[in-house]
């Protein structure tokens, strides 16, 4: 382990290097995410206009759903989808046995092996909203929530993590993942949202099919002081399943692809 992060730290270090030549695109990246930002709480406060809840959410407490929500997006943008694009670039070039002939862990160097620094500018903002919106709360959360919160938010990067593993491991069969990838980001737009003001049909699917649902909302719950045993313990379950199948889909996926270039 120490060894992968000795090679991930000397990665990102010379990613940062690259992303400073270009720090005008630092400006325009913070700019973009500041609208973005913004028109998420104006949307949202939109819906407070007449009434102080929406379903059990006050707009302070939907706040930490949405603070979540621009966090989680800045993981995504920032590390896991240049490293999307560019697995799935190789796979369609040919030049795969570049990564997999390294001798660390492929899926490990694969999928993180890229940083665009210029995106985790919306992980900063989003733990910003999130800190304002936890300190308008009428009670500040306990040592107990603030650990079962990390615990949770750790999860939520691994369940994220694991579910694109999964669409782009299929790659390797399926080059062009475009219109799936599309699927996935839709469903977690919905995530800017706790699930449980939507349909039962809708509340359903972003738990139990595309699990959305622990990425926002529960980790959110845990923090306002609203802690649900099973959906915690759930989101553990469900992050070791989808983790467990992630690195056992690209086993089988990186043998497949030796056998047919071999």
């Amino acid at each position: 382990m120490l060894k992968h992060l000795k090679v991930l730290g000397a990665l990102y270090k010379a990613a940062v290097l690259t992303n400073l030549e270009y720090r005008a695109n630092f400006i325009i990246s913070v700019i973009l995410s500041l609208i973005s930002v913004g028109w998420s709480v104006a949307g949202a406060a939109v819906f407070y206009l007449h009434t102080d809840r929406i379903g059990e959410w006050t707009f302070d407490q939907l706040l930490v759903v949405l603070g979540l929500f621009v966090t989680f997006l800045g993981v995504i943008e920032g590390i896991m989808y240049p490293n999307v694009k560019e697995i799935v670039e190789h796979i369609r070039m040919g030049t795969m046995d570049f990564i997999l002939t390294k001798p660390i862990n492929s899926q490990f160097h694969a999928s993180l092996r890229r940083l665009d620094i210029w995106k985790l500018g919306d992980i900063l903002l989003g733990i910003g909203l999130l800190l304002y919106a936890v300190a308008q709360l009428d009670s500040y959360p306990t040592v107990g929530q603030v650990v079962l919160f990390v615990v949770l938010c750790l999860c939520a990067v691994l369940i994220l993590y694991s579910l694109i593993m999964l669409l782009i491991t299929s790659a390797f069969w399926f080059v062009e993942l475009e219109n799936v990838m599309e699927l996935l980001f839709t469903f977690y737009d919905a995530g800017r949202f706790p699930v449980n003001i939507f349909p039962f049909w809708l509340r359903a699917t972003l738990t139990f099919v595309v699990p959305i649902a622990f990425v926002t909302t529960v980790p959110a719950s845990v923090i306002i002081g609203r802690v649900d045993p099973a959906l915690a313990l759930g989101s553990l379950v469900v992050t070791a399943v989808l983790f467990t199948a992630s690195v056992l889909f690209w086993q089988f996926a990186v043998r497949h692809y030796s056998s047919a270039s071999s």
